[in-house]
């Protein structure tokens, strides 16, 4: 690699790292690859429409960090000129951020989220801000800012949402690594239709201070990236206290690593008990359910092979807990709102106004349901009820766990494959009726990882969900790691090829 490198395509953060402490490579070219792709490839060619939009201080930021190098010889933080392509949902000093809405024009923060602080500190460069549905209230990519996200596997696909724009762009290496934010899964929808790794946390890991809510307790932002390495890596400058949220004594509570990034292990699926949900599977009938449990029973097989013991484990009435905890439209309404009101500059202050002024994208059904949520969550008569169900939720999860002694469970991210547009545009497919299973860890309060099992017969990724045990995100990270290094799993899309 050279200073101006274009060499880009499924490059890591280990790699451009080690060509920028060789000479073989300027943060700025590396950040001026990256600008050429997305000139290329985002507003040209396929058009993919993830990136809404560029930090014009990248360039400069990329300047500062190559004469800091040059200065002291070594790289001046653990994200050193790394470009991070970051969701719409997350706020950015100095750059616009709209929460994919048409009703926040012009929002510029004062102040950085404390997890792009952090990740600044570390040595991490914003490059973009990315697309995504309105306040990330779908499973697909329809925003009233941007309209709608390709992916890059399939022109006539949708990405998955809401952290659709994050995916893309990764995928089609528009960005060395993201931010997206998931609360019932949207970080690992959009992984598993993009080939990616995205991980969910358990909340309070991340400061959400300066990310836009749609249900608090099951809120936060996380890595996306094309390895579990670089997920890991972005993750471990992620993570920390911060007396601006006080779900962050989740942090103290867990007591994680030091670094996530230096507990992978690549032999850790030998001897490792799997647990496999075989409730989470799609109906095998179904042709679109049946290509992803083939991709799925050929990730177990390669467990296998690694010398894991996969075993079935069944969670008792998951259809009834996943139903009984369900809290989304009971707390959207006044989480949102709450959220809207703390920053008197912008130009709503309630859903319910954005929604009665049309300022949304129309097919958000979902959006409009939540205008009418209850004004207090505790007003619904369901909600103390549902929020005791989760603890009993949990508890099934992690009984099932201990009686079968597996360290993880695993199962399909998604039960189908990307949908195209015409199923989206034409019904097929609706937020309430999406046949995801990545609402299991959040309901039940535990962590998850998805990671690449493979692709169908049509090159259509698929994603493995990883579920592990109360804080337990080491455990994750590394069978994720193990399971990457043996699967080889990720493809790479041909409508984005090195420049």
């Amino acid at each position: 690699m050279d200073g101006s490198t274009n060499n880009l395509v499924e490059a890591t953060i280990d790699e451009l790292q080690g060509a920028m402490t060789r000479g073989h490579l300027t943060v700025r070219g590396l950040v001026e690859g990256y600008l050429a792709r997305i000139e290329a490839y985002d507003r040209h060619g396929p058009t993919f429409n993830a990136i809404l939009a560029i930090n014009k201080n990248a360039l400069s930021e990329a300047d500062r960090q190559d004469r800091e190098l040059a200065l002291h010889g070594r790289l001046t933080g653990p994200l050193h000129g790394v470009p991070v392509v970051v969701k719409d949902q997350v706020e950015t000093a100095g750059v616009v951020t709209t929460f994919g809405s048409i009703a926040m024009d012009g929002y510029v923060p004062s102040a950085d989220a404390t997890v792009i602080a952090q990740l600044r500190k570390a040595g991490a460069i914003i490059l973009a801000k990315t697309a995504m549905p309105d306040f990330a209230t779908s499973w697909f990519s329809y925003s009233s800012k941007s309209g709608v996200t390709k992916n890059p596997y399939d022109l006539t696909r949708d990405p998955g949402g809401s952290s659709s724009g994050t995916a893309a762009a990764l995928a089609a290496s528009l960005g060395l690594a993201g931010i997206g934010a998931d609360t019932g899964g949207s970080i690992r929808v959009p992984a598993s239709f993009n080939s990616l790794v995205g991980v969910r946390v358990t909340p309070g890991l991340i400061s959400r201070r300066g990310v836009s809510a749609l249900v608090a307790f099951l809120d936060t932002a996380g890595p996306m990236a094309r390895t579990v390495r670089d997920a890991a890596l972005l993750l471990d400058s992620m993570v920390g206290y911060d007396p601006g949220d006080e779900y962050t004594s989740a942090y103290i509570a867990a007591r994680p690593p030091a670094r996530y990034s230096s507990v992978l292990d690549a032999d850790a699926l030998n001897g490792a008990r799997i647990g496999v949900v075989r409730q989470a599977f799609g109906a095998q009938a179904d042709p679109d359910c049946a290509s992803v449990n083939s991709v799925i029973e050929g990730a177990l097989n390669v467990m296998t092979a690694a010398g894991a013991t996969v075993v079935d484990v069944e969670i008792p009435t998951l259809d009834d807990f996943m139903a009984s905890t369900a809290l989304y439209l009971t707390h959207s309404r006044h989480d949102l709102n709450q959220f809207l009101a703390e920053r008197p500059s912008l130009p709503y202050s309630a859903v319910e106004d954005i929604v009665r002024d049309g300022k949304y994208h129309p097919a958000l059904e979902w959006l409009k349901a939540m205008a009418k949520g209850p004004v207090t969550p505790s007003d619904d008569p369901a909600y103390f009820p549902k929020m005791a169900a989760r603890e009993r939720f949990q508890r099934a999860v992690v009984n099932a766990m201990a009686r079968a002694s597996v360290a993880v469970l695993v199962y399909p991210a998604v039960q189908v494959v990307a949908p195209t547009r015409s199923e989206l545009d034409g019904g097929r497919w609706t937020v309430e009726a999406f046949p995801t299973n990545t609402m299991i860890a959040p309901q039940a309060g535990l962590p998850a990882a998805t990671v690449p099992a493979g692709a169908t017969p049509a090159g259509l990724p698929v994603g493995l969900e990883i579920l592990g045990l109360p804080y337990d995100e080491p455990t994750v990270l590394t069978i994720a790691y193990a399971f990457e290094h043996m699967a080889h799993a990720r493809i790479v899309p041909a409508s984005a090829p090195e420049l």
